[in-house]
């Protein structure tokens, strides 16, 4: 790996945390390690939209790239089309620091768990005192990153895209990584959680419960979310009476899109 402009991170106390960044499993304190910059979509303070919860002031950190290629995705320009400016911990820590009544940060994407440096990000985070949010599509082991709500999106056969779109290839990398049980068990079994599932359609409500049955362990169903799939009012009402029906059937939760509600689909909301 080249090392040759790298720099010191310099972001706080010192930590242990385990390494990220190449193959060796050893420890190293967070106030010595180097850091690389990481691609950053977009950073904004706003209320949260989804989950459990909805309504509360928060610091969004949306991170570009994805190991994903949802056929809805409503963040191509983090996913699909990774668009952003590389930055260091330091300077995604400092933009955080300009919203001091903000107690909650939520780290989103794209697909977080996937940017390199991002260890070293929720470390700094949870060393200033923020409540972190991870929203994640549940493929990548949470490791012993700080997180106070894993925000877990398992991804339905509804996610998957066309080939006329991405390729045959991305086709079959998505079917073969957007469930994984095991990790998806492992978020669970370390903290805080939520399961989000985005339904369009009688057939996904079935899916999300079998998603839940294959982690393996007793999943509480109010723990269990569900939301419509659209990017519009409209779109998310067509969908309304079955998220209601199912939630009264399953004992599940109803998820608003509140950001959708109030400022439609626009970007730094």
């Amino acid at each position: 790996m080249d090392r040759s402009n790298v720099r010191r991170s310099g972001i706080g106390p010192m930590m242990r945390h385990r390494c990220f960044f190449c193959e060796c499993e050893k420890w190293f304190f967070l106030a010595e390690c180097v850091t690389w910059g990481m691609l950053i979509a977009e950073i904004f303070y706003s209320i949260q939209g989804e989950g459990t919860l909805v309504g509360v002031p928060s610091v969004f950190i949306r991170a570009s790239g994805c190991n994903l290629r949802c056929r809805w995705c409503d963040t191509p320009y983090a996913s699909w089309d990774p668009k952003g400016d590389e930055l260091g911990v330091d300077a995604i820590v400092a933009e955080v620091a300009r919203y001091p009544v903000a107690d909650h940060v939520v780290v989103t994407g794209g697909e977080p768990m996937i940017a390199r440096e991002m260890p070293l990000l929720l470390a700094a985070l949870k060393a200033a005192g923020k409540h972190i949010t991870i929203e994640t599509a549940g493929t990548i082991a949470p490791g012993t990153v700080p997180c106070d709500l894993a925000s877990l999106s398992p991804k339905l056969a509804n996610s998957t895209p066309v080939a006329e779109a991405v390729g045959s290839a991305w086709v079959a990398r998505h079917d073969s990584t957007r469930l994984q049980p095991e990790v998806l068990r492992a978020w669970c079994q370390r903290g805080d959680y939520q399961l989000k599932f985005v339904i369009s359609s009688p057939e996904d409500v079935v899916a999300a419960a079998e998603v839940v049955a294959s982690i393996g362990i007793p999943i509480p169903p109010e723990r269990v979310l569900v939301m419509a799939e659209g990017i519009s009012v409209d779109a998310l009402r067509s969908r309304q009476d079955l998220l209601v029906q199912t939630c009264k059937e399953r004992g599940w939760r109803y998820s608003p899109r509140l950001h959708i509600d109030l400022f439609g689909n626009r970007r730094g909301t």
